[in-house]
């Protein structure tokens, strides 16, 4: 028992106890420049992480346009017949209902491939040729219209956003 009393009586020195300073100083710098490291790690891991979120939420966004405008295109060649019906009207007085329920069809469903972001090409006439949106069926020779001017839309093309669908069907002017 004495030996236990002994061993409390004996405090340590303030000098036993307190380790160098510089030694301390240079374990806090080597602390504060790994904690420097770790931030930094993780800030640009976090900015990683966000970029990568953004590129497939982007990819994704991509994707679903896609998939939408091959579903589309299941329905774009109902439009167009609507759309030729109406050019070939009947004469007969009495089929003003009928004429004007293909007319209500037609714009029922455009309207809804609106609401998808599905827009027809607006190409008249004397409109230049672009070839990112339209595909010339005919080069002909025109005197109402110079070179490269549309002479005709055949076949309306749809986009969805900026990307074309299906391109417009003309025919061009040379």
């Amino acid at each position: 028992m004495t030996e236990d009393t002994d061993n409390k009586d004996q405090t340590p020195t303030p000098e036993e106890v307190t380790p160098d300073l510089a030694v301390l100083q240079a374990e806090n710098a080597d602390l504060r420049k790994q904690n420097e490291d770790y931030l930094d790690s993780l800030q640009r891991e976090r900015a990683s992480f966000a970029n990568y979120k953004r590129r497939i939420d982007l990819d994704n966004a991509s994707y679903a346009d896609r998939l939408l405008g091959e579903h589309v295109k299941l329905f774009l060649p109902v439009a167009d017949d609507l759309e030729r019906s109406l050019q070939h009207l009947p004469e007969d007085p009495d089929c003003a209902s009928w004429i004007s329920g293909i007319e209500l069809i037609l714009q029922k469903l455009l309207k809804t491939l609106e609401a998808k972001d599905v827009r027809p090409l607006e190409l008249k006439p004397g409109d230049m040729f672009d070839p990112n949106t339209q595909e010339a069926v005919t080069h002909e020779e025109n005197d109402t219209y110079t070179n490269g001017q549309i002479i005709e839309v055949i076949q309306t093309g749809y986009q969805i956003k900026d990307r074309v669908i299906r391109p417009a069907l003309v025919r061009v002017a040379k």
